[in-house]
This record gives structure tokens, sequence and C-alpha cells, in this order.
């Protein structure tokens, strides 16, 4: 076949692409939502899938039926959409969990005007697949998606609610009146939860589709947001705890009653419990933030109307959820807070510690320059007592010396020459050390 496309836009024009262009480009094509054909029942299961491989997930979807040929490349974009003859299945993985949606004609009577119908019966996926489904669940929702006029609003609230089985109800008329949206958000004895979605005559069926995957994604950001909740109320002991120990370590500093060592040892036992909390939450903390936030967006993308008498979704989530985020908000604060407050007092004993080597050290110098000042009397001293010997000694050959001459035959006093060298003597005596002295300097100078 000949290529149609002009000369001018096969031709080069632009610099090497960056290798991820084409895949961030993309991205905003990612996901789509299914085209719904009303009636229909959509089946959500979403699985933590933390200790689950890519492989093992592969290998459950190969045993639908008609998959076996399923090569493993085609879960590689992390998105993939089955078709099973008059049913679609679609998979997808993100980082904390894997999304797979079933979409199927919703069973006969199921619809509108039934009282709480048997949805499991009636699903073209068996339940044995479901169950085997590899992960921990964290959302399994059954959708249905039904057609009935909305110009009534109250009578259509009314049969939902009989389709939920009556009692209270949550629900929305969700933007200009194209749909509503009716639930409990209450775990029922098979696991999954229910929603009723009821949209006019002649709604296409994109626009169900993007209704439904914005209703359902709103019910996974929720759950995944609280997932936050029981890591805050599990901190609350051990942050507690943490706090009055890091008040005692503070005024124990205060009042210099034990040992910086002792200090120093409790506030790295302080820091080390806190610093594994922060560890081990804070990704779950800005996870639980993250979530939150996409569960605001979805709400407002909504663009609720209330039913009088009835509570809106963004409402009752809203009230419920807002809450639990405040605790969790609350708790990441009182960890950094703490973090914070363990690095001052480490500051204050680290000054203290200083203070105190610094002390010692003067008082070492002191002693050092007390006994330089002792060594140098007691050299001083002794050089004293040197010359004195040694002038002793000098004289003593003067007079051994002149008592040799007189008795040799000359004329000498040997008595009075010892007494008249004896000055003589100490000042050679002292001269020579002194020589020895500026020797001694000038060789430790040159030095």
């Amino acid at each position: 076949m000949p290529n149609t496309t002009p000369a001018h836009a096969r031709t080069p024009c632009l610099p090497t692409m960056d290798e991820q262009r084409t895949e961030l480009h993309n991205e905003v094509h990612a996901r789509p939502p299914a085209r719904i054909r009303l009636p229909a029942l959509v089946v959500l299961v979403v699985v933590l899938n933390d200790a689950v491989s890519r492989e093992q997930e592969w290998a459950h979807l190969r045993r639908l039926p008609g998959q076996d040929g399923l090569v493993l490349e085609a879960l590689q974009g992390n998105f993939l959409r089955l078709r099973l003859g008059g049913r679609t299945l679609k998979w997808e993985r993100h980082s904390e969990y894997t999304r797979y949606v079933l979409v199927q004609p919703l069973p006969e009577g199921t619809g509108l005007g039934a009282e709480e119908p048997d949805l499991l019966s009636g699903m073209l996926v068996g339940t044995d697949w479901l169950a085997g489904i590899p992960g921990r669940t964290m959302a399994a929702v059954q959708t249905a998606l039904v057609e009935h006029s909305l110009d009534d609003a109250p009578a259509a609230l009314a049969l939902a609610q009989r389709w939920l089985g009556g009692g209270t109800v949550v629900a929305s008329l969700m933007g200009h009146g194209h749909s509503l949206a009716v639930t409990k958000f209450k775990l029922r004895d098979d696991g999954f939860e229910r929603m009723v979605l009821v949209m006019p005559p002649g709604t296409t069926e994109t626009r169900a589709g993007r209704v439904s995957q914005r209703l359902l994604e709103m019910e996974i950001y929720r759950l995944m947001a609280l997932r936050g909740l029981p890591v805050a109320k599990s901190l609350a002991a051990p942050l507690a705890e943490a706090e009055r120990a890091l008040a005692d370590v503070t005024a124990r500093l205060d009042a210099h009653q034990e040992s910086e060592q002792v200090l120093l040892d409790t506030l790295i036992s302080v820091a080390a419990k806190v610093e594994r909390a922060t560890a081990e939450s804070m990704y779950r903390f800005s996870a639980t933030l993250a979530y939150d936030g996409l569960v605001r967006q979805r709400i407002a993308e909504m663009r609720e109307k209330a039913i009088p008498g009835t509570q809106t979704l963004g409402e009752f989530m809203q009230r419920r959820l807002s809450p639990a985020m405040a605790t969790v908000a609350a708790t990441a604060q009182r960890l950094n807070a703490l973090s914070a407050r363990i690095e001052r007092a480490s500051s204050l004993l680290r000054t203290r510690v200083d203070i105190a080597t610094e002390h010692q050290n003067q008082q070492l110098l002191a002693k050092l320059t007390r006994g330089q000042d002792l060594q140098l009397s007691l050299q001083t001293t002794v050089e004293g007592l040197s010359i004195a010997a040694i002038s002793y000694y000098v004289i003593s050959l003067v007079l051994y010396g002149g008592k040799a001459a007189k008795a040799a035959g000359l004329p000498l006093n040997p008595e009075m020459l010892a007494g008249a060298s004896i000055p003589l003597v100490l000042w050679a005596v002292w001269k020579a050390t002194q020589r020895v002295h500026a020797r001694l300097h000038g060789s430790s100078g040159g030095h």
C-alpha cells in the first residue's frame, strides 16, 4: 500500500528525540476508560501487590477462558484489556496495588426494581477465579449501571435504595443531572460493597465509562488514603513515651545531676526510636496525603448536587475522611517536631560537654604550667649546685697544684693561691654554663 503521508511530514525537521518523549507523550492516553453499554455490571477488585510479581499475575490471567496464549510481554505496559466474548476484563498494575475491572452485561432480573439481587451467580467470571487473584484485597465493588429517567430524582433514588436492600444510603446527582450515584459504603458478607449508577436513556457508552471509572477511582483512593490511619494510631503511644523521655532528659540536663555520658546514652536511645518510626511511616504518610488529594479531585470532578434528605457522596467522604487525614498529618508533624526537639537537646548536651572539656583542658594546662615552673626552679637550683660543685673541684685542683709547686721549691702559698682563684673560677664556670645553655637553645631553635 503506498505511503500517503506528505513528503514534507516524513522529512526529519527536529533535533534527535529524547528517548522518553514518546512514553511521556503517550502517558495522557494511558488507561483509557472503557466504553460501557447500559445496562451493565462493573466488578472492581483491587489487591495490594507488594509481594506479588508480574509473572504471578500473568499466570492468573492465563487461566481465563481463551487466554492460554497470553504472553508476558503484553503486561509490560502495566495496562491490559482482554476481550472475553461479551465482556471485558481490564488489568492495571500500579506502584502499590493492582486493579482488575470486569465489565459485563447486567444479569437478567438484577436491574433497577429488584431488591438485593444476587450478582455473584450471574457473573461471567467464576468466583474461584476471583478468589485466586494473587494479592490481598483492598477494595471490591459491584456497580450496577442502569437506565432510568432522572426527571424524578427522588423516585429513582427510592428504586436504587430498594436495590441496595433499604436503609440509609448516600446519593449524589452528578454533573448537570446526567447520572445518579447511590451507595451505602458498607461491606457485604461476600466481601463486596455495592453501588448503583442510574443514567437516563440515551447515555453514551463513553460517558458511562468515564463516570463509572471516576466513581470507582474515588473509592480506591479513599481506601488507600486511609491506610495511613492505623499507622498513625499505632505511633500514638511510642511518640508519647519518646516525648516524656525527652522531657526527662532535658530536665536532668538542666539540673546537672547526672554525667554527660548517661544523658547521651538516653538521648541516643530516644533518637533511635524516633528515627525508626520516621523511616517506617513517612512514606505511608506521604502516600496518604497524595491519595487524599486525588479523592478531593475526584469529588470536585463529580460536581455533585444533593437530593433533599440524603447526604452526598462527597459530604459523606469528607466528614469521615478529613478527621483521619488530620490525624495522619498531625502525627507526621509530631514526628518532625520531636526530631527537631531531639536535635536541640543534642546541641545543648554537646555544648555542655564542650564547656566541661574546655574546663578540664584549662585545669590540665594550669597543672602543666605549674609543673614547668617547679621544674625550672629545680633546674635553676641544680645548676647553682652544679656551679658550686664544679668550682669546688677546680679550686681543689688549684690548691693541690699550688702545694705541688711549693714542694718543688717555688715561693708560693697554696692557700692564698686557692683563695685568690675562687672568684675567677666561679666566673669561668658560670660563663661555661651560659655558653652550654646558649648552644642548647640554638640547637632547639634550629630544629
